[in-house]
C-alpha cells in the first residue's frame, strides 16, 4: 500500500511539477520582454527597444534610429506611456505565436489598447513582431 501511494505521489508531482530549471513559460518571458521595451522606450534607449523587434520588423527599419522614429511618430502611448497594464494574453500554436492586451493611458490622458504579436523565432527566443493600437473611446469609469 506504501508503495501505491508512492507511486501516486511521484506521478502527481511530475503533472503539477514546475517548468524545468531554465525553462519560463513563454506568456510570462514574452511579458516581461514587452515591458523591458516600454522601459527602453521611457529611457530612450533605442539599442535595447530595437533589440526586441522580429526580422520582419527589421527588414522594414532596417537601422534603430529610423524604427525609434516610427515608434515617436506612430505609437506615443508605447512609446511614453503614461500608465499601462497588462490585461489578457494568449498563446497560438503551442506557443508559436503570443498576443498580450497591454492598457495603456497616454501622457495626453488617452486610454489606449495595444495588441502586441510576438513569434518565437527558429532559435526558441521570442521577438515583438507588430502592435495594433486601438483607441478606447469610451471610458468604462473606476
Amino acid at each position: 500500500m506504501r508503495a501505491f501511494f508512492a507511486v501516486l505521489f511521484l506521478c502527481v508531482a511530475s503533472v503539477i511539477a514546475p517548468l524545468p530549471a531554465g525553462a519560463e513559460d513563454p506568456t510570462d518571458a514574452t511579458r516581461s520582454m514587452i515591458e523591458q521595451q516600454i522601459i527602453a522606450f521611457l529611457r530612450d534607449d533605442a539599442d535595447t527597444a530595437y533589440s526586441f523587434a522580429a526580422p520582419a520588423i527589421k527588414a522594414m527599419y532596417p537601422d534603430k534610429e529610423r524604427f525609434f522614429a516610427m515608434v515617436k511618430k506612430s505609437y506615443e502611448p508605447v512609446y511614453h506611456p503614461g500608465n499601462y497594464a497588462f490585461g489578457r494574453s494568449r498563446s497560438i500554436d503551442d506557443g508559436a505565436m503570443i498576443y498580450h492586451e497591454v492598457l495603456i493611458t497616454g501622457r495626453d490622458g488617452k486610454d489606449w489598447t495595444a495588441i502586441y504579436q510576438v513569434v518565437r523565432q527558429p532559435d526558441g527566443s521570442y521577438k515583438i513582431n507588430g502592435v495594433q493600437m486601438i483607441p478606447n473611446t469610451e471610458s468604462k469609469g473606476i
